[in-house]
């Protein structure tokens, strides 16, 4: 509960620490981001989401491919059981079971890589994006910029509309590079 407390508070404080060492006369101009529509809403975020996507769907044409081919052979060991000799049953349960292993490794890794490949990407974009708010922010005169733990601020704070548009006025993203 301690922490939970301290973890709010603390930026709360960093603003008040703000306006303390302002002069009276002098206004400050605060920003408040939603970073997460910002990641999702920018021209870099749709561009990579749409290629993560294509990616993830071509690993999963794959391995639908692969269980097709596995649930082939299954159908086949049930049709053909009965004239199979017991030595060659086992035989095909041993490739129905290595098979199905196989199977199970191949979509763990896959799983792996993307997870891996969407954190590399997204944290790329995040770092990209944060310049971005922080050049930004520099043009439009602000003096804070507060994201993450806004409980409330007026539409007329809200900078993200704004920066959206300015992203979205730029020429296309480049994709990123695929694997």
């Amino acid at each position: 509960m301690r922490a939970f407390q301290i973890k709010f508070l603390l930026p709360a404080v960093a603003v008040i620490g703000l306006f303390a060492g302002v002069p009276a006369h002098a206004e400050t101009k605060i920003g408040v981001l939603d970073f997460g529509r910002l990641l999702e809403e920018s021209p870099q975020g749709k561009v990579l989401l749409e290629s993560l996507g294509n990616e993830a769907a071509a690993k999963r044409r794959d391995l639908q491919g692969a269980a097709t081919a596995l649930q082939t052979k299954r159908d086949k060991l049930a049709k053909d059981r009965a004239t199979m000799s017991p030595d060659q049953i086992t035989r095909a349960e041993r490739e129905l079971r290595d098979g199905e292993r196989d199977l199970a490794r191949r979509q763990a890794e896959a799983q792996d890589q993307l997870n891996d490949r969407r954190n590399e990407e997204m944290g790329k974009l995040q770092r990209d994006l944060i310049t971005e708010v922080r050049a930004f922010a520099k043009a439009q005169n602000y003096d804070v910029v507060i994201t993450e733990g806004v409980i409330y601020a007026t539409q007329a704070m809200d900078m993200t509309p704004a920066l959206l548009q300015s992203l979205q006025s730029r020429p296309a993203a480049a994709k990123p590079a695929g694997r």
